[in-house]
């Protein structure tokens, strides 16, 4: 009897018609919302007009109107039939256009860059082999008149460097030394260009002992500076090289102490080893040592090791020093920068005094960085 209660029951329910919404027949359930359209007295705020044509025809007309006067300001209408302002340019007119552009940056970069031009025409006819000597010459005075006061301006440049050191070596006497006393009072800031370099080194080696000596002369108190850098550093020591006993000391003096450095009638010694001159003068030993020890510092660290200068003083220093600071100076030598360095009489002397300074452990590095340069070594 439960079991037919509970039917009934189930049957006096109204069935759900597919499809029909909240609000239909049976009560519960009620119609769609349909969208309020606003009545002429009470707007809606969140209704959205219809698409209107005519609208959108007004709107797009203003667009048109402001394209066709920007058009018309400085712009030209695209005209379809017209195809020669829009036709792609062949390779060898883009190369043309773009050599045209670089040529005209370099005018405005380098003021010299017609004459620079002109010597390169110059310079490919009298750096021939097969040239007359006087067709050679003829080329050469016509480039120094050329250059005759600008000569420090261009020195720095990759073309005319090459011109000037050409000129250098087939030039005659008078006109080397012109061109030596054009440069003169520019020798400290074109020593550190990376080609203005070679032809300072050129015109030393053509230069009169008067000349080298006035070259040694200007290099009074820069001597350390310029051993710190890479390219002013070759300078110092072609004009080591080049001279005397003398010069080879007033050089190397700079470095040992800073009244050596300021005073020059402190320089000429007869005294060559650093311990006599520290006692002549009666110098502190540690302010030398510290003087030196800045010196030496920072060119280690950059590794500019190949100048001779350069083991003559460091071994007068190792000689001096104690054991903490030959220490300092030790570290930075590693066993790559003593390779190349023990080629020479005072690097092999420094590489004993590494050894004999050192503690087992810096002794174990640098017979380690040797192997596979022992043979090399022993046949120099």
């Amino acid at each position: 009897m439960a079991f037919k209660n509970q039917k009934d029951s189930q049957s006096n329910k109204r069935k759900r018609i597919p499809g029909a919404t909240k609000g239909d027949d049976g009560g519960k359930f009620s119609p769609k919302k349909k969208l309020r359209t606003p009545s002429n007295n009470q707007p809606n705020k969140g209704f959205k007009k219809p698409f209107d044509s005519k609208a959108a025809g007004q709107s797009n007309k203003g667009f048109k109107k402001l394209f066709e006067s920007k058009a018309a300001g400085g712009k030209p209408k695209y005209n379809k039939s017209d195809t020669s302002q829009d036709a792609p340019k062949t390779k060898r007119e883009l190369r043309i256009q773009a050599k045209e552009l670089a040529e005209a940056r370099k005018k405005k970069r380098r003021p010299h860059y017609t004459l620079e031009q002109e010597l390169a025409l110059l310079w490919e006819k009298m750096r021939r082999r097969n040239i007359a000597k006087e067709d050679r010459s003829k080329l050469i005075s016509d480039a120094l008149r050329r250059m005759k006061g600008k000569i420090p301006e261009i020195a720095g440049s990759h073309v005319s460097c090459r011109v000037l050191q050409t000129c250098a070596k087939y030039c005659s006497k008078e006109e080397g030394n012109a061109v030596f006393e054009e440069l003169r009072p520019h020798f400290l800031t074109l020593a550190c260009n990376t080609y203005a370099v070679h032809l300072i080194t050129k015109m030393l080696d053509n230069a009169s002992k008067e000349q080298l000596a006035g070259f040694i002369s200007s290099l009074h108190g820069h001597v350390a500076s310029l051993l710190r850098h890479m390219v002013g550093s070759v300078v110092v020591e072609h004009a080591y090289q080049l001279g005397n006993a003398t010069q080879k000391q007033a050089l190397l003096m700079e470095l040992y102490s800073t009244e050596l450095q300021l005073f020059k009638d402190l320089v000429s010694l007869k005294e060559r080893r650093l311990v006599d001159i520290i006692s002549k003068l009666n110098l502190q030993k540690t302010a030398v040592i510290r003087h030196m020890s800045s010196v030496f510092l920072p060119i280690l660290e950059k590794g500019i090791v190949d100048h001779s200068i350069l083991h003559k003083a460091l071994v007068e220093y190792l000689t001096v020093a104690d054991k903490t600071s030959a220490a300092d100076v030790i570290q930075h030598l590693s066993s790559a920068l003593l390779v190349r360095m023990i080629h020479t009489k005072d690097g092999s002397k420094i590489g004993i005094l590494c050894i004999k300074h050192g503690n087992a452990q810096e002794r174990k590095k640098i017979i380690k960085g040797m192997k596979g340069h022992v043979s090399k070594d022993c046949s120099r």
